[in-house]
């Protein structure tokens, strides 16, 4: 596409958003025909014809082999939910179902990534911070229910051939709900995002690069200013904030380090955020910050490998790539994972690795 064309395309998503934005609804949770087959407790009222029930996101459920849940310590809590605090204690509910048992036999995690022990620590003081965060008026301005789609990304877009301003199908909706819309702060689809490659001749053709994917950008920020205020209200909260929310639910999936980096941030800087009272997250000690930093370079390196390594195969970040394409990233895969062989125990390697290792894998 041609630049005016880029750019023509990323206004028409914005209108997209625009009308799906401009519905207000009273709970969170997802939209269900209001004939469907659950629990009449778990069913809200909308409008004719249609109910909201439990969330149906892939966060809430026990429906990822990678991810088994444990609910031993904290029961399913998927909604629906009428204000955005018990939205929010339901987050705090999923780090907890993926913490296995403290003697449970898991797969092996890098040392780096922290203890069962300390991952309840962090998830039971993100509890208490969740909570004082939601009383902020600008949190709870930002916390609109809202229903978007939950991956508006190109593979999933579809335009016309001869005119591919316009947009005439969007797919991969079975895990789009209604969130607050913080949840959705750093939400950019990947054709309106700043991109930022190590090596240009991996990065997929069909997206815009330089000056053009600036420009894309601008496109999307100005258009959300201006057309999605629910949306662009999310976008004036401060990074510490929404990174809260992003991760507070994924300690086990991240290592510990990130939240705990994120509720530090949050300690120290609570009063310059004007929040009120104070942070109920411990400023650490200084030999806490040494111990952290160590700890938080190791899953930098881990975040910042993954990025790369999806970069140069031009895949999603659980893997998903085109059949078409499923063996040649295959034989990329290995070439790369080779590589940074050379550079690096196999052992070692492995810990950070972020897809499955190459042996593991197999052409089909």
């Amino acid at each position: 596409m041609s630049l005016e064309q880029q750019v023509a395309c990323t206004g028409a998503m914005v209108g997209i958003i625009k009308q799906m934005a401009a519905i207000d609804f009273p709970a969170y949770g997802s939209l269900y025909f209001d004939n469907v087959d659950i629990d009449s407790a778990l069913k809200h009222s909308f409008t004719p014809g249609y109910v909201i029930g439990p969330h149906c996101g892939t966060t809430y459920w026990d429906c990822d082999a990678r991810e088994p849940r444990y609910y031993n310590s904290a029961k399913p809590n998927r909604g629906p939910w009428f204000d955005p605090a018990a939205y929010c204690s339901a987050l705090i509910d999923v780090g907890v179902s993926r913490l296995p048992p403290m003697d449970a036999s898991v797969n092996e995690k890098p040392s780096f990534h922290g203890a069962v022990a300390e991952h309840i620590r962090l998830l039971n003081f993100g509890r208490d911070v969740a909570s004082e965060l939601i009383k902020d008026p600008r949190i709870r301005e930002a916390a609109a229910p809202i229903l978007l789609h939950h991956d508006l990304h190109k593979r999933n877009i579809y335009v016309l051939d001869e005119d591919p301003t316009t947009i005439t199908s969007i797919i991969d909706w079975q895990s789009s709900s209604i969130n607050p819309a913080f949840m959705h702060a750093n939400d950019v689809p990947d054709f309106a995002a700043h991109i930022s490659t190590p090596d240009e001749h991996y990065h997929s053709e069909d997206l815009p690069v330089g000056d053009n994917a600036e420009l894309c950008n601008q496109a999307f920020i100005a258009g959300v200013r201006l057309l999605v205020p629910k949306l662009y209200a999310t976008w004036e909260l401060d990074d510490d904030v929404t990174r809260f929310f992003e991760y507070c639910h994924r300690t086990y999936r991240d290592g510990a380090g990130i939240l705990r980096q994120v509720l530090m941030d949050l300690a120290n800087r609570w009063r310059e955020l004007a929040l009120a009272g104070s942070c109920p997250y411990p400023l650490p000690t200084s030999e806490e910050w040494l111990a952290h930093g160590e700890e938080y370079k190791a899953l930098e390196y881990a975040q910042e490998l993954k990025k790369f390594v999806m970069s140069r195969l031009n895949t999603a970040s659980d893997g998903w790539v085109p059949t078409d394409a499923w063996k040649e990233t295959l034989e990329n895969h290995k070439k790369l994972y080779n590589e940074f062989l050379q550079n690096m125990g196999e052992e070692e390697l492995r810990k950070v690795w972020p897809f499955d290792t190459p042996c593991s894998v197999s052409a089909v």
